[in-house]
């Protein structure tokens, strides 16, 4: 499989859908602009670094060993509580997740298509302190290149924007190592989802941009599973994500009709 850089700078590969890249290019200076394009994103972010965060507490055993660490001595950051554990950002942007995840303690390696995401994402980490490896690649370069696995990988909200979802969320999967965690983010094709996340968010309301999405290529949770068929990973029940108009925050929730995350185990015993 040929993968290379293009002549916009951005990297080229088997999953990557050039049109999707360069939108998300075009507006690289503004992810941290918390009242910009992306202030859907800053208000939905803490949500998923919440669940991201508690899902590996449990998962890893590491809710007791931050608890142990605070009793221990007071100048330990309980926060840090994933030192020693590697996680991948695959489509990172601007670094919206890859920062939290590297102040909870996790070595983090931030990956996207776009080379003006991943400046964006340098200078912001540079400013705050911390030290995030960030990458111009796709995952099909990293996953070729021979790189260590991660014991975490994030596809949050990237999926949905790849020319093959099936090969892409696979590819996401072989660099999970025995006893890590996937985790991804999308939206269902339903037409609530329609309704809402394209007429509602787009059209109505102005909370983004005019085409970032396309309904035909929203996922249901059944297709996620269909994807990590012939994978070691065994995936959790999705759940549920929604804004509450009346408090302006978004919450996890039952109804997977619109936003979703999911989880996919890898069991220690499996063999890819």
């Amino acid at each position: 499989m040929a993968e290379s850089l293009n002549n916009s700078g951005t990297a080229s590969g088997f999953s990557i859908d050039e049109g999707e890249v360069a939108r998300f290019s075009a507006l690289a200076a503004k992810w941290w602009d918390v009242k910009g394009e992306f202030a859907p994103l800053h208000r939905f972010n803490p949500t998923r670094v919440r669940f991201i965060r508690d899902t590996c507490l449990d998962h890893f055993g590491r809710d007791d060993l931050a608890l142990k660490e605070r009793s221990v001595s007071a100048k330990r950051n309980p926060r840090r509580a994933f030192e020693g554990l590697r996680l991948l950002d695959v489509g990172c942007g601007g670094g919206l997740l890859s920062e939290p995840m590297c102040r909870m303690g996790f070595t983090v390696t931030g990956l996207d298509a776009s080379e003006k995401n991943i400046g964006t994402a340098k200078a912001h980490a540079e400013e705050g302190g911390l030290d995030i490896r960030y990458l111009n690649q796709t995952v099909e370069q990293l996953a070729a290149s021979g790189e260590v696995l991660f014991d975490v990988v994030l596809t949050m909200e990237v999926i949905e924007h790849v020319v093959d979802p099936d090969a892409f969320l696979k590819t996401c999967a072989s660099l999970v190592k025995p006893g890590g965690l996937l985790f991804v983010a999308t939206l269902n094709r339903s037409l609530k989802a329609y309704a809402l996340a394209i007429i509602g968010a787009e059209y109505v309301l102005n909370w983004v941009p005019k085409g970032t999405h396309d309904w035909s290529k929203f996922l249901s949770p059944s297709e996620i599973r269909q994807f990590l068929d012939g994978t070691p990973l065994l995936p959790d029940p999705a759940v549920g994500v929604e804004f509450n108009p009346l408090t302006q925050q978004w919450g996890l929730s039952d109804d997977t009709e619109v936003n979703y995350m999911m989880v996919a185990r890898y069991p220690v015993t499996a063999a890819f």
